[in-house]
């Protein structure tokens, strides 16, 4: 046998070991500024977004700025705003994410679900300050380097999750 297949064998599974190594690697692809159309229980509206890593590279930080147009003509837009910074738990080993709102609430997901192809991630609320009895979920679907749609679930206390909105957001830079 010759060397370069071994070789190119060998590379390949240093990769793979490397992207199972990295805790990150299912959220590598947020980072950069994206923007889309956003829709759901507030109306229709535009949302920017931007993921960096911070400290080091030991937290995947987050902003969010979504503008729905009002659903009663006489009314004004509804201006949301929210920070975030996502974790990762060495003793749970489990991607954490803290949410901070502009409306006062403060949302802590533990990643739940990543999809086998890792093209869909899945995140549930563990707490929401301010909103008791409320959970929240949040799914992303990876759908090319490019191109991520978000779904975002509330469920009020003792109900199911009900998709409150929705958002198709593309990289800009």
């Amino acid at each position: 046998m010759k060397p370069g297949p071994i070789l190119s064998l060998a590379a390949i599974f240093a990769i793979g070991a490397a992207s199972q190594s990295d805790p990150w690697a299912s959220l590598r692809i947020f980072e950069g500024k994206w923007e889309g159309a956003t829709s759901g229980e507030p109306g229709k509206g535009t949302t920017s977004r931007e993921y960096k890593f911070e400290l080091n590279g030991q937290f995947l930080w987050q902003s969010d700025h979504s503008v729905y147009q009002p659903q009663d003509p006489s009314g004004k837009p509804v201006d949301h705003q929210d920070l975030g910074f996502f974790s990762y738990d060495t003793t749970q080993k489990k991607i954490r994410w803290r949410q901070f709102h502009s409306e006062g609430y403060v949302n802590e997901y533990a990643l739940s679900q990543l999809g086998v192809d890792a093209k869909s991630l899945e995140f549930v609320t563990t707490n929401i300050e301010n909103l008791p009895g409320f959970r929240a979920k949040k799914v992303y679907r990876i759908v090319s380097a490019n191109e991520i749609e978000e779904t975002f679930y509330l469920a009020q206390p003792g109900k199911d999750f009900e998709i409150y909105t929705t958002a198709n957001l593309k990289r800009v830079k």
